[in-house]
């Protein structure tokens, strides 16, 4: 990150801006947009040869309104205080726009991935929660972290597994993080959920006529020319989503370089070749580009920056010609970037809202821990038994039979992924609605980034004058 481009900055200029149109006090705004607590600590961990290396991470929470907090866990050579101390801030806004019941939080530690074993990555974590763990940074009650930028389902095993051993029949110990594999208390379709929320909200703003034809775009997904910076689960399910949708992904860009062809790629095909070659240069087919920042640039209808924070600033805004940007990291587009491209009529989708899709679906896994009931058990057998028995009454009366394949599909009753994806769904187009809502309420004025601000900045002022801390 650009030492001239503070995060924490960023996002405090988001929400000044959106605060500006509230009637709160100064005072309980400063509470809001304050970082409450952050954990920076060092601890040595000995490398497979022998060696001893000390390892730099920290933990942030935001806000305290309600507990709680949440956010992810990054591994990353950039990650720094201010870095984690914006996106947990991103995190309490982002929950509170899509109404769950968390404050913010983030962590990260500084180290490249590819450069350690398994087993240095495992000592690596479970040592990092033992460090939560001394300074009462982790607990289902208390913080609660999920996978992020360089970790999975695997990091967070080791997470949930050192918390439980540490813990003296602590029910509950499993819900201490969110993300995990199935096995072990995790639920069907966390994986994939950030970039499936993140196709969710490009349909949900494709669908409006209105915003669509002011940027001079057609209203629906089908057909769109979409280009997507990163491979990771956002990236690659938002894209893979996308072309299911209808969407045509001309470009497609990972740390190694960038491909292009604007007659679409296959994600399928593009993600196949990397996993045998390592790269996604050379796709055949495909055109090389020199920078992976050159995808951003791309003549294209949508532009999906889900890689990292940075990406669009003041230097590149000027060559971005995609009309519509959903912004699949945190924080991709600089302050000033945003402001330009917005006053050259284009249209953005924040952060804030486009990438709640992962925090939302590890509410549900969250829950499913504490319940300790997997969705889905208690009501499948009962819905299929009740739609068979109106299927069959309708055959009785109509003296028809079904076709078998259609009979079994409308009989069907919901698993746990088809209840996971509902929520999501509902949540994702329940909050975008809100959203334009409020920037309606503005006049259409502001931008939906502020519009999307103001609605967070409501319900954690709204939740701290519930208790009773400011007159």
């Amino acid at each position: 990150m650009s030492e001239k481009i503070k995060f924490f900055e960023q996002v405090n200029r988001h929400f000044d801006a959106a605060a500006a149109y509230t009637n709160y006090p100064v005072g309980l705004l400063k509470q809001i947009k304050i970082c409450n607590s952050v954990y920076h600590m060092t601890f040595p961990i000995k490398r497979d040869d022998g060696s001893i290396e000390t390892i730099e991470a920290w933990r942030a929470e935001h806000s305290h309104h309600t507990l709680p907090v949440k956010g992810g866990i990054r591994y990353a050579t950039m990650v720094n205080e201010d870095e984690v101390m914006a996106l947990a801030a991103l995190m309490t806004y982002k929950c509170a726009i899509v109404d769950l019941p968390f404050g913010g939080a983030k962590g990260g530690i500084k180290i490249d991935r590819r450069q350690y074993s398994e087993a240095e990555l495992e000592r690596i974590t479970r040592r990092y929660t033992y460090e939560l763990i001394k300074k009462n940074f982790i607990g289902p009650g208390i913080d609660v972290p999920a996978p992020d930028y360089g970790t999975g389902p695997r990091e967070m095993a080791w997470m949930a597994d050192t918390y439980n051993s540490m813990t003296e029949g602590e029910l509950d110990a499993f819900a201490c993080v969110t993300g995990k594999p199935i096995p072990q208390g995790g639920v069907h379709g966390r994986v994939e959920a950030t970039g499936r929320g993140v196709f969710l909200g490009i349909r949900e703003c494709c669908a409006v006529v209105e915003d669509m034809k002011r940027i001079g775009l057609t209203p629906g997904l089908e057909g769109k020319k979409v280009v997507v910076q990163g491979l990771g689960n956002v990236g690659y399910y938002a894209a893979k989503l996308i072309q299911e949708g209808g969407g045509v992904i001309i470009g497609l860009a990972e740390y190694e370089g960038a491909i292009y062809n604007p007659k679409g790629l296959d994600v399928e095909a593009v993600v196949k070749h990397r996993q045998e070659t390592q790269s996604i240069l050379n796709f055949p087919g495909a055109q090389n580009l020199a920078k992976n920042s050159d995808a951003l640039e791309l003549e294209c209808d949508v532009l999906v920056p889900a890689a990292l924070e940075n990406q669009i600033t003041m230097e590149n805004a000027a060559r971005i010609k995609a009309k519509l940007i959903a912004e699949g990291a945190n924080g991709p587009v600089t302050a000033d970037a945003a402001d330009f491209l917005l006053k050259a009529g284009k249209m953005i989708i924040p952060d804030i809202y486009m990438n709640a899709g992962g925090v939302t679906v590890s509410y549900f896994e969250w829950l499913k821990n504490l319940s300790h009931v997997r969705f889905g058990r208690m009501s499948k057998r009962f819905e299929e038994n009740i739609n068979k028995r109106i299927l069959q009454a309708l055959e009785e009366a109509t003296g028809k039979k079904l076709p078998t394949d259609l009979y079994n599909q409308i009989a069907y009753g919901a698993d746990e992924l088809d209840l996971v994806n509902s929520g999501l769904e509902e949540t994702m187009i329940t909050a975008y609605q809100h959203i334009r809502e409020t920037r309606s309420k503005h006049g259409d004025k502001i931008s939906l980034r502020t519009a999307a601000f103001i609605n967070a900045i409501d319900k954690v002022a709204k939740a701290y004058l519930e208790l009773g801390i400011f007159p």
